[in-house]
């Protein structure tokens, strides 16, 4: 699904990881980013971010704006797979498949007390290092021997937020040799419990991103600002999209 230029994959949770495993048995690069209205308006504004995104092996419907947008233009996504849950989806299965993951990003030691609190939640995965690192392409060789000296590793979690994590993982993912890396933004602050999730009924509803608001506002509201023009966008290409399906209908469909 196109999103306002940027590409959306219809997967559900289960297919994403489905892909997830496939990458790691095969050790295929798969490059993993969780757009939301943000990015796509970030993607939109830069042509060389919206590239890094069409390179991405996997762009999950993150965003409950994205499922808004495709289900206006008439081509609903099946699922809302969220970037967060999706991550620990796939560290539950990791102590028994043996996946071995690096945290890079976040601030100060917010990535080594992520990983604490996903080993005592997961017990027996194995977070083989962890390390803030550095987004600068100038600091990219000193950033690769940090993973490089973890050993093998299956799933690179990259915390530097978007375009920052997207633009590191394509130009130094295969470099590495790692199947699985993931744009996930600011979910180590989550998994380390600095900043709460919404809770379980929010969620359900797909307002996770008015509890971040309100629970963030300083973080949060200059970003917010572009989601009415996104929603002016995405209805607008809706409605010019069944415009131009219904057209196309009417044109082959059988006379008598």
């Amino acid at each position: 699904m196109d999103v306002l230029g940027t590409r959306v994959d219809d997967v559900t949770y289960e297919e994403a990881l489905a892909l997830l495993r496939a990458a790691i048995q095969r050790r295929e690069t798969l490059v993993v980013s969780t757009p939301n209205p943000e990015i796509v308006m970030a993607a939109r504004a830069d042509s060389d971010y919206r590239a890094v995104l069409d390179r991405c092996g996997l762009n999950i419907p993150d965003g409950i704006g994205l499922l808004l947008a495709a289900r206006i233009a008439g081509q609903p996504l099946r699922e809302h797979v969220q970037g967060t849950d999706l991550v620990l989806r796939l560290a539950a299965e990791s102590p028994t498949a043996g996946y071995r993951w690096f945290l890079l990003g976040g601030w100060g030691d917010t990535a080594e007390r992520a990983a604490r609190a996903l080993e005592r939640q997961f017990p027996g995965i194995r977070v083989v290092g962890w390390d803030p690192g550095s987004p600068d392409p100038a600091d990219d060789a000193a950033t690769r021997e940090l993973v490089r000296a973890a050993g093998p590793v299956d799933v690179l979690l990259v915390a530097y937020g978007a375009p920052k994590q997207e633009r590191w993982l394509d130009r130094n993912q295969a470099a590495l040799g790692v199947p699985v890396g993931i744009g996930v933004g600011g979910v180590f602050a989550y998994i380390a419990g600095d900043v709460p999730r919404a809770p379980a009924w929010v969620r359900r509803i797909h307002f996770e991103w008015l509890h971040r608001l309100l629970t963030q506002p300083r973080y949060r509201w200059r970003r917010q600002l572009r989601l009415p023009l996104f929603g002016i966008l995405a209805i607008a290409e809706g409605l010019r999209r069944r415009k131009v399906a219904a057209a196309l209908s009417r044109r082959t469909a059988p006379r008598d």
